[in-house]
Order: structure tokens, then C-alpha cells, then sequence
């Protein structure tokens, strides 16, 4: 077992690469089964969902072939189940992305329900509701998700809510159905455009993401090709918040500014500094600087990130006066905020929404990482606070951030991983 041990009081002065969007690359990884061709996939984050979705891919009997850390070569010609194996499935979220991506490529599936971060209910109604609308029987009332069709045919998607997993489970089953296929009330967010780009460079005909309206022409032409995954969004918008949160001077290095923009807004907001280049953003706290309080409210894309609300509500612990911040997409997702209260802030949760009172400042402490952005929370909470905090659980922060600390020590964070036989909590 691991943890993480974060010594306070730093500023983070220098330069960040960011590497690439883990929450595209477990979209366009599931993406290359409808692929009967080789896939050269590059920018490809070093994280262990990576690793786990490529291991996936081969016990389906597909080709994996690692070129560098960052990319891979996938030959999908040959896979032949679509059985993926639960004892994997179950470990990450991105699996459910399987049973779009083999429906598409089978007409079938058989999938475990997912596993990754738990942020209280997570129905699939609108996936099912995606895939019947294609002409699929879905049932869920044997332990595992199955999924059938004579034959995939295009169709009109209404979603109820903005649902990210449907929009991407709905344009996986699509690509390859006869006929046209409307999805409308879509998600929007970077990686949903990302992965519809990466179809269309493998032949696809996918308009319109990025918008509220999707419409995919079905065919069976695909072929294989490269393609570079877009910059992570959420892991550029962490350092930026540590960056501001530790009174740095930080430049973030193969960025798209224009996913940022919402983060660098409530920045500025709270009286940080943000300048953007072409790829490049410059985030810095000038000497003398006074945070103001700020509200916020975690929306679908282009709204402000839910990925992102754990760190915004760190910030702003240390903030005078009262802040609030409100959940707009998960049930459960200030679980986190008692292990802040552990290090001194003054928080209190009503629903889905916190109320953040400021205090001078946050004291170390044994903390644990209840998800994967609690997580990156958590260190940001102990780059902040004085003294020593202790991170355990940091598996869910491996689980998508590459080199995280290695990153923050390069520009003066002070954070040491070491083993444990029995961490003690």
C-alpha cells in the first residue's frame, strides 16, 4: 500500500506539461472496437484506467502493442467476444463505454456493471433508452448488462437530461447502424468532440458534437489510421487552482485555452491571474493579494467542471468570508468535504450544495482520497495547509493523473510517496 505525504507552505513556480484527456482516451479506446483495422492512438495518458481498458481490449482478443508510454498501436481485426471480462469491468467507469462500442461492433453485448468513483446513483436509463431507440433489447435483471439487435438501425435520441456516458454509449452503437441517427439534448463537453473526431478520422459521419444535436450517417466503411488525443481539461484546470491556491506563478504547456475558459473566469473572479497563449496558459497571484469569495455552480460543459469542484471548493476554504458551491450533476459528490474539516476548514453541506466559511488557514492531517478528483483535492488541501498531510488511498489518484507528483515537485511542491505494510486510519 501506498501514500502520499505532503509537506505545506510552497509556492508552485515553473512549467506543466499536461498530458492527455483520460476521460477521452476511455472513449476512443472502447471506440477502436468498431475498427476492423490497426489504430495508432497517441497522447495517451500513463494511467492505470489506460492500462486496465488496453488489457480489456486483449483478453477480447485484440492486438496491443505499446510504441512509447504515450501510444499505442490497437489491431481489433481479429477480436472476436463480446464478453469482456467483469473481474476488469467492474474496476473503472469508462467500461460501460463497452456496451455501445460492442453493440455496434457485434450487435450484441454482455457487460458487468461498472465500477470507478462512487458518487451515489448512477443510472443507465438514458443508455438504455439510446440503445432501444436503435433497435436493441436491453435486460439488466441477471446481475449484468445485455444487449441485442437483429440489426442496428439509425433513430431519433431524445435524452431526458445531459448525460455524458449516453451521448458517448448512443454515438458508439451508431457509427455502424443503417441509417441516420439523431441524437438530440447531447452533452458537449471536449471529449465527446474528441472522440467523434477520432471516428470521423476512421471514416465515420458524425456532425454537429459539440452541440446540443449529433447526427451520424451509419456506415461499415471504417478503416484504421492515428490519431493524437486531446489535452486533459481537468488535469490543466487542477494545476491552475494549485497554481492560485499556493499564491504561485505556474505556465500549463500543451492546453487548449478555450476548455479553461469557465476555470480561468472564477480565477480571475477570485482574484487570481490567467493569461492565455496559443497552447499555454499562465496562471500567477500577484504579492499582496487578497481572495475574494466567489459561487459557483458545477454544470455539463460549458458549465463549470463537476470534475473540477473538489479543488475549487479547497480554494476557496482559506477564502474570507462565505462561498458556496453547488452540485449540478452528481448526488454525492462532498463526501470529501469531511476530510477537509479534518485539516480545519469550515464546511457544511445541505444537499447539493456547500457553504464554504473561510479560515486563516488549513493544518495538516491524515486524509484520504475518497475518489479520484478528492484526490487531487487532497493535495492541492495539503499544499496549503501547514504542516504535514497524509494521503492514503491515492490508487483512485493514480487511477487518472500521469506523474501526478512528480509534476507538483518539479515546480516546488514538496511530496513524497512512500510504502506502508498497514496504513492505519
Amino acid at each position: 500500500m501506498e501514500k502520499l505525504l505532503v509537506r505545506g507552505g510552497n509556492r508552485l513556480c515553473g512549467s506543466v506539461t499536461i498530458s492527455g484527456a483520460k476521460n477521452a482516451a476511455v472513449a476512443i479506446l472502447p471506440a477502436c472496437l468498431l475498427v476492423k483495422d490497426k489504430c495508432r492512438i497517441e497522447n495517451l495518458p500513463d494511467i492505470k484506467d489506460v492500462k486496465l481498458f488496453l488489457k480489456i481490449l486483449e483478453k477480447l482478443n485484440a492486438y496491443v502493442r505499446y510504441i512509447d508510454k504515450n501510444t499505442v498501436e490497437i489491431d481489433c481485426t481479429n477480436v472476436d467476444s463480446f464478453v469482456p471480462p467483469g473481474d476488469l469491468t467492474r474496476k473503472m467507469r469508462g467500461s460501460s463505454y463497452l456496451m455501445g462500442a460492442l453493440l455496434g461492433r457485434f450487435s450484441h453485448f454482455s457487460v458487468d456493471p461498472p465500477g470507478g468513483c462512487d458518487f451515489g446513483t448512477r443510472p443507465i436509463d438514458q443508455h438504455i433508452k439510446g440503445f432501444e431507440m436503435l433497435g436493441a433489447n436491453i435486460d439488466t435483471s441477471r446481475g449484468v448488462i445485455t444487449g441485442s439487435a437483429e440489426r442496428l438501425h439509425g433513430g431519433n435520441v431524445f435524452f431526458d437530461v445531459v448525460t455524458v456516458g449516453a451521448t458517448i454509449n448512443t454515438m458508439l452503437a451508431a457509427v455502424c447502424a443503417d441509417g441516420m441517427t439523431i441524437i438530440e439534448n447531447a452533452a458537449r463537453e471536449p471529449h465527446i468532440v474528441d472522440l467523434a473526431n477520432f471516428l470521423n478520422n476512421m471514416g465515420a459521419n458524425i456532425r454537429g458534437a459539440g452541440t446540443e444535436t449529433i447526427k451520424i450517417k451509419g456506415t461499415q466503411n471504417l478503416r484504421g489510421g492515428a490519431y493524437t488525443i486531446i489535452p486533459d481539461q481537468i488535469e490543466a484546470g487542477t494545476f491552475m487552482i494549485a497554481a492560485a491556491a499556493t499564491r504561485g506563478d505556474v505556465v500549463l504547456n500543451n492546453v487548449i485555452p478555450r476548455h479553461l475558459e469557465i476555470i480561468s473566469a472564477k480565477l480571475i473572479e477570485a482574484g487570481a491571474n490567467v493569461s492565455e497563449g496559443d497552447d499555454s496558459v499562465r496562471v500567477w497571484v500577484d504579492e499582496g493579494t487578497v481572495f475574494r469569495r466567489i459561487n459557483f455552480t458545477a454544470l455539463p460543459y460549458p458549465g463549470f467542471p463537476t470534475d473540477m469542484q473538489p479543488q475549487l471548493v479547497t480554494f476557496l476554504s482559506t477564502i474570507k468570508g462565505t462561498s458556496t458551491a453547488r452540485e449540478g450533476v452528481w448526488d454525492n459528490r462532498f463526501r470529501y468535504v469531511n476530510e477537509l474539516k479534518r485539516m480545519g476548514a469550515n464546511i457544511r453541506v445541505e444537499g447539493k450544495l456547500a457553504i464554504i466559511d473561510g479560515v486563516d488557514s488549513l493544518n495538516g492531517a491524515n486524509v484520504k482520497a475518497n475518489d479520484l478528483r478528492a484526490g487531487a483535492a487532497m493535495i492541492i488541501a495539503g499544499l496549503m495547509a501547514d504542516g504535514i498531510t497524509e494521503i492514503t488511498d491515492i490508487y483512485h489518484i493514480d487511477r487518472g493523473y500521469e506523474n501526478f507528483e512528480e509534476k507538483f515537485v518539479k515546480i516546488g511542491g514538496d511530496i513524497q510517496r512512500i510504502q506502508v505494510v498497514d496504513d492505519i486510519y
